[in-house]
């Protein structure tokens, strides 16, 4: 496994940190598209990975496929100074 993916140590333990003032944070948007049944299994695989809860996600909407869906994870954490 890539180091660029494990958690960083020194990271808050909140990875949705909304304390800090709009302008001290980086949001950062994880998409998911293809089959619903692939983006559902997606989304859980990373769950159990434990990247993100699975009611953290966007409700499954249209893709611009029209045989595809996508979900949107929007992360927010405190800028690094």
């Amino acid at each position: 496994m890539s180091q660029e993916f494990l958690p960083d140590d020194h990271e808050s333990e909140r990875p949705n940190d909304e304390s800090a003032p709009v302008s001290e944070q980086d949001v950062v948007c994880v998409t998911v598209t293809g089959s619903p049944q692939g983006v559902r299994e997606t989304i859980l695989t990373l769950y159990r990975l434990g990247f993100a809860e699975v009611g953290d996600w966007s409700p499954v909407q249209r893709a611009a496929n029209p045989k595809q869906v996508m979900s949107v994870l929007i992360r927010r954490r405190k800028l690094k100074v």
